[in-house]
């Protein structure tokens, strides 16, 4: 479907619309606030254009089950760039969505700043954030939706700044607009909604076709709370405990052992995956996002087996974060051998990242439950467990450091390792004699 403006943004999202009525008079003269002129015919030139009296269309609507508030941008009014009425209209849309406790969405299409308005628009980002702010202690959730373009401050604010971010394929977003962009990088696909999301700047990329869907399902899965604890999921793979520490372990690293992502599919009837700790990272090998079990969501995080990298504990912290603020129990399943020790880590903090997890898990004021699912290696398994609600599976170990490197700071010979496992008392059943775990997940 062709980006046509805010009213075809709209016609494809939601079933019901209706409009907010706009009656405040403008503060300013015909030309603006700082009397630019020209200012009045351009405006008069994108009305006839667009159709529209403003850059932003904000209402309600009904989004699949889920009743929205929603602030749609027409490109065609002058770029879709945000002036001071502009911003009284997004305002009125945040002010809406608090008050009566509605998740707000945002259809983007801009260039950013209005230059007929100078500083005064350039303000209106300030406005933006503190409205989004208020919204966020409401515990309101926001999602924003990136047409083509986004661009400028508004991608750096009402854009970046959302709980969850889906773009449109092939949108151009950036900071920097294809005019003020440096010559060389002009057509960088860094500047692309694929490139955002492959650096961990966008949550997911979704077509025309498949947007409304996509949006109604994070809609649901962000207002289906529940203040109950998540449930432990059934083990899945072998029910037999380990004889010994060393069969633990081998079992735990068994590459048909099943991982995370056999479990998220057997504990949800759906779910989506938020990506990156905006900030440029990405993990992979760490899977969090909210899922659907019968009316309730849940929010979750997964190790999936591999050592978990700063950016893995920055995204989890991430996910706890928007799961405290909007009511969300949490779903911790622990697989990985340990934090990645490289020196490329360590460049990226790897220490000050498990210690930002293990504060954001110990001050959650919602209720967390984790499965050890695999391997349950030392600080970077520990920072995703719960203080209080841990299970087992009984194909799974967790350990203070994995056999073989205990056995070399012990100063031990290889053929003793599996002595070390032993006395490491890592296997299920040591683990819930010791009360480290409160018991072993049934199959």
């Amino acid at each position: 479907m062709p980006d046509d403006g805010a009213r075809a943004a709209l016609a494809a999202v939601a079933t019901t619309f209706t409009e907010f009525t706009d009656d405040r008079e403008s503060r300013y003269g015909p030309d603006g606030p700082l009397g630019w002129s020209g200012y009045a015919e351009a405006r008069s030139r994108a009305a006839e254009r667009s159709g529209e009296s403003e850059s932003v269309v904000c209402g309600r609507g009904r989004v699949g089950a889920v009743e929205a508030v929603l602030i749609a941008f027409d490109f065609r009014f002058l770029g879709g760039s945000v002036g001071t009425a502009t911003g009284d209209r997004i305002e009125r849309a945040f002010t809406e969505a608090r008050e009566t406790r509605t998740p707000l969405v945002s259809l983007i299409a801009t260039g950013g700043s209005r230059m007929q308005e100078g500083m005064l628009s350039l303000r209106q980002l300030q406005r933006i954030a503190r409205h989004a702010v208020s919204l966020r202690e409401a515990g309101v959730p926001q999602i924003s939706v990136l047409r083509d373009p986004t661009t400028g401050g508004l991608w750096a604010s009402l854009g970046a700044g959302a709980d969850v971010v889906i773009a449109l394929e092939n949108a151009q977003i950036g900071f920097a607009g294809r005019r003020v962009r440096p010559p060389a990088v002009t057509d960088d696909p860094a500047y692309t909604a694929e490139g955002q999301h492959t650096a961990g700047h966008v949550d997911e990329v979704c077509t025309w076709d498949n947007l409304v869907e996509t949006l109604a399902e994070w809609l649901l899965l962000l207002t289906s709370a529940t203040p109950d604890p998540a449930e432990v999921p059934r083990a899945l793979g072998s029910p037999d405990l380990p004889d010994d520490g060393w069969s633990a372990v081998t079992g735990a690293r068994s590459k048909d052992r099943p991982r995370a992502a056999a479990y998220l599919a057997d504990h949800f009837d759906t779910y989506r995956l938020i990506r990156g700790d905006r900030a440029g990272g990405v993990d992979e090998g760490v899977f969090c996002g909210i899922g659907l079990r019968g009316r309730h969501s849940v929010a979750f995080a997964a190790q999936n087996g591999t050592a978990t990298t700063p950016a893995g504990f920055r995204t989890a912290a991430r996910l706890v974060r928007l799961a405290d603020r909007l009511r969300l129990p949490v779903l911790t399943l622990v697989d990985t051998p340990g934090a990645l020790n490289d020196a490329g880590a360590e460049r990226m903090g790897v220490g000050s990242s498990i210690a930002e997890l293990f504060g954001v898990v110990a001050g959650a004021r919602v209720p967390i439950t984790t499965l050890v699912i695999g391997e349950g290696g030392s600080g970077g398994a520990l920072a995703l467990s719960s203080v209080e609600r841990t299970w087992i599976a009984p194909n799974a170990y967790f350990s203070v450091i994995a056999p073989e490197m205990s056995a070399a700071i012990l100063k031990r010979s290889l053929g003793e390792v599996a002595a070390t496992a032993d006395q490491l008392r890592l296997r299920p059943q040591d683990l819930v004699e010791l009360g480290v775990v409160r018991g072993i997940a049934s199959t």
